[in-house]
């Protein structure tokens, strides 16, 4: 949550994270809000879902719904392969899934991840959260529908994002009138570290 601003903003961060991936952007006054008796809530990737589902519910209560890196939904049957693969090697397969977050454009994003982060991650992270994290993302979904009482949704995208394919996304996007869809051009799936994603977001 961000504080000193005239609202409140809460970052509800992705499978595999905690709120210290948004370290690097937290402090920074893009998050700045003018209404005073509404909450925006920022969700990336299974955040993201989180984000969606409360403001479905308490739409009066949200100034800004901000999506980052969604999708409609994830494949079970995937899903239940990384818990396989957690369960035989959790660090290798973090390893691999951190790196594949990030796309070759974005080196600035990679090297503040693995210099603050990486290590951390790999050994912090206990592998019963990140199965509880996997069955919550397996009945997870977003249904556009459900959003339309939400007054002002902004849904950033990484062109280069290979986990959320960008075109589930879009689609999203489309169904949504009142919703303003910004691609974050050489994003992988962590836009927000990428310098374009603060430029952009200041500006919308």
């Amino acid at each position: 949550m961000i504080s000193g601003f005239k609202d409140t903003v809460i970052l509800i961060p992705g499978w595999a994270t905690d709120c210290r991936i948004f370290k690097a952007v937290e402090s920074s006054k893009i998050f700045k809000r003018k209404s005073a008796d509404k909450i925006s809530l920022l969700g990336w990737s299974l955040g993201g879902f989180m984000a969606a589902e409360f403001a479905s519910k308490y739409p009066d209560t949200i100034g800004e719904l901000i999506l980052v890196s969604i999708r409609t939904r994830y494949d079970p049957a995937r899903l239940a392969d990384i818990k396989r693969l957690l369960v035989k090697d959790k660090k290798a397969y973090l390893y691999k899934f951190y790196l594949e977050s990030f796309s070759e454009e974005d080196k600035e994003g990679l090297a503040w991840f693995k210099k603050n982060l990486l290590k951390s991650y790999l050994q912090d992270m206990k592998t019963e959260d990140l199965i509880r994290g996997l069955d919550y993302l397996s009945q997870a979904s977003i249904d556009p529908e459900r959003l339309r009482r939400v007054e002002r949704i902004r849904i950033f995208h990484g062109t280069e994002d290979t986990i959320a394919p960008l075109g589930e996304a879009e689609e999203i996007g489309s169904r949504l009138p009142q919703a303003k869809f910004i691609r974050i051009t050489g994003a992988g799936h962590c836009p927000f570290l990428k310098r374009d994603f603060r430029e952009t977001f200041c500006n919308g």
